[in-house]
């Protein structure tokens, strides 16, 4: 504790805040990250117990719909590591992702209720609560402005530790909860109605009840607003009171003319982005700084990392709902705008056009403030998370924008952190890469590069196999426990594990299933090569193309599963409630990965690092960071299929006409026959309409044109899968070239690139050391 005081005094410090922590369970990763696991292993059995038993009992913190939630995990976890003072900012919701049941084929939602037996893992920090305030009016006078006759509600903020791997750093991830003040509508309950003073308290805290579970979907609603809005508000107040802290001059005041020196802001999408506008109000109406200092200062703190190009998911929230409920931020972003339009106008004079499309504020139907234009202008840095998905950010969502200031634009590919994703999740994996490169691979991911030297070693070979057939048995049993469906461990096991969209087209993953019953039925004997199709993921509950499209699948899995003819050449198992916990398990037995997004949709994807790693072959398309990982691994050691982003922009232009490709490919037509005519469930043959409606008249995604690529990519992995040398070859081939996407790669890439600061490797003594140890590392540390 002595050092951690000290060193935090002194150093520089990011923030990252985002509204979800996709953080899964964290016990056996602190004892991995301690180096304690051995040791609690073994005191578990002296006690008589199991671990692993004792490990299933954690419920999943499950505070996020995806990959944004999960990558901000690994960050964190990424930061710890690499020695960075790092703080995680978001939401304590009572309630996380959903969790999902499969009744009769459907998805169930069921309220994920993680902290009704406690959290043993935050502390609540109540001396640290602050106030955060709603609603009221703006008042201007000879001193400024001022926000007044606002609804307080109070942030709660609980602090969950996050060790780095064997360097006895730990930082820390502060969460808000939304707590009622004492005082809350007292004039209420002294008029004697308490119940609805009561009442009322509960709204307050509704803020931080449930987290939204939507994934790439702008639902614009008050009381999403009013979360992120929280979030930033307390945050902000949190890291004031830390700089002033360290920073007040012998005088008393506070300057703040080194704040963007000593403190970086990164805003995980567009959710944290009204952080801007706080900040503005912080510096000009409390701290009293002229406009034009604070904007400055502002700009040099944040960063954007923008996540999606799909429109359906960029924040655009209505001026009217922001008058309400922050009139006061609605003015300084006016003031914003007008100021950056006055900068574009002297730029580009007459240019209208160039205004309207620039503007934060937009005027189509009904006035909206554009949340990924106020991050732009009010970031000194923004990066999309795959080289793919940063191209298209410069050269076509804000184009406008790169033109004026390209040097601003920059590419911070995502990753996954090893100490989960290998040492965790597959140890068998991880012990056989240590003996053969040693330990040091496991912070310097770029050394899994040595093993290219071992492709052709046939004893690496038989143990690389030894170890994945021992993670699909483990799982296969895992599956018939779970679905009660008998499964062949030795077949394939084609593997489809993320939310449920269309532009992640697990639609075109079912035709291939389809597809492939086909072929049996049509020639039973035919030689076939079984495989095991594993597709999962949750729906939001009020997306009805996805729900229909897990409807499908398991209507689907229903008649391949149970028909005679089949028997265990084919098996379709649909994951229920898939969420970190269940990536563990089915990550390290995957023999095949999809990632079959249309090209230019996905911004990056980080499961498809993780089956990478762990020993997985990728089907996919030129898509997010398939393509680095093509560049990485070679294109011929993954199974690339599909059009590119080019080829669906040129198709855009002349119009893609789907019933071309019904009527020109048999086996397609055939497919979707099948579900157009109800053979899948002929008690309802009008069931799935609304899919084959969309996938003729309005699928954005185009999955028939992609439909024959992919079948014949599908028919190489079955020939290959055939030769189990020449495919564990490749494995090992994947595996080397999987080190350029560890987060620890991407979060240097940030502290270099964007924060302006360099990770250390020193390991902190431990505080038990004699203190002339503490203030050796003390002097390094301020070298």
């Amino acid at each position: 504790p002595r050092i951690f005081i000290w060193s935090y005094s002194l150093w520089f410090r990011v923030y990252y805040l985002s509204l979800e922590f996709y953080m899964g369970r964290t016990l056996q990763n602190t004892m991995i990250n301690l180096g304690l696991q051995n040791a609690c292993d073994e005191a578990i059995y002296q006690l008589g117990l199991d671990m692993e038993d004792l490990e299933e009992m954690e419920e999943d913190a499950g505070l996020g719909n995806g990959g944004l939630g999960r990558l901000a995990a690994c960050f964190l976890d990424s930061m710890a590591t690499l020695g960075l003072a790092a703080y995680g900012y978001g939401i304590r919701y009572e309630y996380g992702i959903f969790n999902q049941k499969i009744k009769e084929g459907w998805q169930v939602e069921e309220a994920d209720d993680w902290l009704r037996h406690g959290n043993p893992w935050e502390k609540a920090r109540p001396e640290f609560m602050l106030p955060v305030h709603f609603y009221g009016r703006v008042d201007e006078s000879k001193d400024g402005s001022k926000w007044v006759d606002t609804q307080v509600v109070l942030a709660m903020p609980y602090d969950t530790p996050i060790p780095g791997y064997m360097n006895n750093t730990v930082n820390t991830m502060r969460l808000w909860s939304a707590r009622a003040p004492n005082d809350f509508n007292l004039k209420d309950f002294n008029v004697g109605d308490y119940i609805q003073a009561v009442l009322d308290r509960n709204l307050a805290e509704n803020i931080s009840r449930v987290l939204y579970p939507n994934d790439n979907f702008f639902e614009g609603k008050e009381l999403r607003l009013k979360q992120e809005y929280f979030v930033v508000a307390a945050t902000l107040q949190d890291i004031i009171r830390r700089f002033k802290t360290s920073k007040r001059a012998s005088t008393g005041r506070v300057s703040f003319e080194n704040f963007p020196e000593k403190v970086a802001i990164q805003l995980n999408d567009t959710h944290p982005a009204m952080a801007i506008p706080e900040l503005m109000r912080i510096f000009v109406d409390i701290e009293k700084l002229h406009w034009d200092t604070a904007w400055s200062i502002t700009k040099r703190t944040f960063a954007y990392t923008n996540h999606t190009v799909l429109p359906e998911a960029l924040e655009r929230w209505p001026v009217e709902l922001l008058e309400t409920l922050l009139p006061r931020h609605l003015q300084i972003i006016y003031r914003i705008n007008q100021v950056h339009l006055d900068e574009i106008a002297a730029l580009f004079p007459g240019d209208l056009d160039r205004l309207r499309r620039m503007s934060l504020v937009e005027e189509d139907g009904g006035k909206r403030i554009n949340m990924a234009h106020l991050c732009i202008v009010g970031s000194h840095a923004v990066n999309g998370v795959a080289e793919i998905h940063s191209n298209i950010i410069k050269t076509e969502v804000f184009r406008d924008f790169h033109e004026l200031e390209p040097k601003k634009f920059q590419n911070k590919t995502n990753g996954i952190t090893p100490r989960r994703w290998l040492l965790l999740c597959n140890p068998g994996l991880a012990e056989l890469i240590a003996e053969a490169i040693g330990e040091e691979y496991v912070k310097d991911l770029s050394q899994l590069k040595k093993l290219n030297k071992l492709v052709d070693d046939d004893a690496f070979i038989r143990d690389v196999c030894k170890v994945k057939q021992d993670n699909k048995e483990k799982f296969s049993q895992y599956l018939e426990n779970e679905y009660k469906v008998k499964i062949n461990p030795s077949s394939m096991f084609d593997v489809h594990v993320k939310r449920i969209h269309e532009y992640k087209r697990q639609l075109l993953n079912c035709l291939h299933v389809i597809t492939m019953y086909n072929r049996i039925k049509k020639n039973p004997n035919a030689p076939f090569v079984p495989r095991t199709v594993i597709i999962g993921g949750k729906a939001a509950p009020g997306y009805h193309m996805a729900k229909m499209i897990i409807k499908l699948i398991t209507t689907v899995g229903e008649v391949v599963n149970n028909d005679p003819v089949v028997g265990s050449k084919l098996k379709v198992i649909y994951l229920e409630n898939y969420r970190v916990s269940l990536a563990e398990k089915v990550i390290p037995a995957t023999d095949l990965s999809e990632q079959i997004s249309t090209a230019g949709t996905e911004a990056s994807g980080t499961g498809n690092m993780k089956f990478m790693l762990n020993g997985a072959l990728t089907i996919g398309t030129m898509d997010g960071a398939n393509v680095e990982m093509a560049e990485e691994a070679g294109m011929e050691n993954m199974f690339i299929f599909g059009m590119r982003v080019e080829d669906v922009a040129a198709m855009d232009v002349e119009g893609y006409d789907a019933m071309a490709y019904y009527k020109r490919i048999p086996e397609l037509k055939l497919a979707i026959d099948h579900i157009k005519s109800g053979y899948f469930c002929p008690k309802t043959p009008e069931l799935f309409k609304d899919i084959t409606n969309m996938l003729f008249n309005h699928d954005r995604f185009k999955v028939f044109a992609d439909y024959e690529a992919y079948i014949k990519s599908q028919e190489e992995v079955s020939r290959l899968y055939q030769n189990p040398k020449e495919w564990t070859k490749m494995v090992i081939k994947n595996i080397a070239a999987s080190g350029k996407f560890s987060s620890d790669r991407t979060i240097t890439d940030y502290a270099k690139e964007v924060w302006g600061v360099e990770p250390t490797d020193l390991k902190i003594p431990p505080p038990n050391e004699p203190r002339e140890a503490l203030q050796e590392t003390a002097r390094t540390l301020k070298k």
